[in-house]
């Protein structure tokens, strides 16, 4: 009986060293999801998302160090999910920084805009063209 129990304490051993190898085998490191991350971020800070978009870049290049992090600790889940959350705080950083550029542009235009009128109104009228010469009207001499 010893030597059954043993050899069944040894198959549940086994078992669980394989389901520990299945389960580091079936979670690779998303080295993927961290270059598009990594990409992301990048690309957002080239918008301008450091001057425009401040919190949304920094939470973002937080959460990407996370991901890092977690995949050098061999952590993928929580690698996957920090990487997929910092890619999509990239894009939120990128899309409020061009927002903002639009916004700004937006304010340039209808300002230049406002200077033409103005400038339309306050210009005196020109002069009014001289009258047309009358046309010579033909008779009928009899």
């Amino acid at each position: 009986m010893t030597a059954s129990a043993g050899s069944i304490k040894g198959a549940v051993a086994l078992a669980a060293a394989m389901l520990a190898l299945a389960a580091c085998a079936s979670s690779p490191i998303p080295n993927e999801k961290l270059a598009v991350a990594r990409a992301s971020v990048q690309r957002a800070e080239q918008s301008g998302a450091p001057e425009l978009a401040s919190v949304e870049i920094s939470t973002a290049r937080d959460k990407l160090q996370r991901a890092e992090k977690a995949a050098a600790d061999h952590d993928a889940q929580s690698a996957t999910m920090l990487a997929e959350q910092a890619n999509i705080d990239a894009q939120v950083a990128e899309a409020t920084a061009q927002e903002h550029r639009s916004h700004k542009a937006d304010q340039e235009l209808e300002a230049s805009l406002q200077a033409l009128r103005e400038q339309a109104n306050q210009t005196p009228p020109t002069a009014t063209p001289p009258p047309l010469a009358p046309q010579p009207t033909t008779q009928n001499q009899q």
